[in-house]
């Protein structure tokens, strides 16, 4: 009755809230099963046994193990859509790419767990990736692509291949999450800081632009 009469006042029904929760603890439980054994060598129960909850409740909110691999599959692709969004035609290459590095080191930073997540199944062959998100993310790699290739057009970048230049960016800023512990001995720290971050956005950069012949 309480539910019912904070949905009618516009509130939100705390069994949303609880849902909601509890969905986010089985999500960033399945992350970190997932990057160790990938979807064929995790159970239900072992997400079960990670986020602390039965794992009927896990059958509650997710119909099997494939459903909860979609679902941290497409928020790591939304959260990447989402740093490419600074590649736009009308910006300046200098702001663009300077804005997409940080957006990108950012989102390594608060999702290192998707990323080596993401990672890990690349290497295993992203045999479990569906045709859809493959297609989606040449899509967008292609569209992001001929931003570059207008730039490089318009004179305002030295020439490149827009392709590899994205790889080589993706190289550069998620090798900070996916390999935090390499990148922090070669700073001889035990664990990366924001600040490591953002003296990464900014020698990744500076390096890049003047590469292209835009200064920094």
């Amino acid at each position: 009755m309480a539910g019912q009469k904070a949905a009618r006042r516009g509130g939100k029904n705390p069994e949303d809230k609880v849902g909601a929760r509890n969905r986010e603890k089985i999500l960033r439980a399945a992350v970190d099963v997932f990057a160790r054994k990938g979807l064929d060598g995790t159970r239900i129960q072992e997400i079960a046994d990670q986020c602390g909850l039965p794992k009927a409740n896990v059958y509650y909110y997710f119909s099997t193990k494939q459903e909860i691999y979609t679902h941290v599959i497409e928020h790591l692709l939304t959260g990447w859509d989402k740093a490419f969004e600074h590649i736009t035609p009308d910006r300046d290459p200098r702001e663009a790419i300077a804005v997409y590095v940080r957006a990108k080191l950012d989102y390594s930073r608060k999702h290192a767990a998707e990323s080596r997540f993401f990672a890990n199944e690349m290497l295993r062959g992203a045999h479990f990736l569906s045709k859809q998100q493959k297609l989606h993310m040449q899509r967008v790699t292609r569209e992001r692509s001929a931003v570059v290739e207008g730039w490089v057009r318009d004179g305002k970048m030295a020439p490149v291949d827009a392709r590899h230049f994205f790889i080589m960016l993706w190289a550069a800023t998620q090798f900070y999450g996916d390999f935090e512990p390499l990148a922090a001995n070669a700073l001889e720290k035990s664990k990366l800081a924001k600040a490591d971050y953002d003296a990464a956005a900014d020698t990744i950069t500076t390096i890049v632009l003047n590469g292209c012949g835009v200064s920094a």
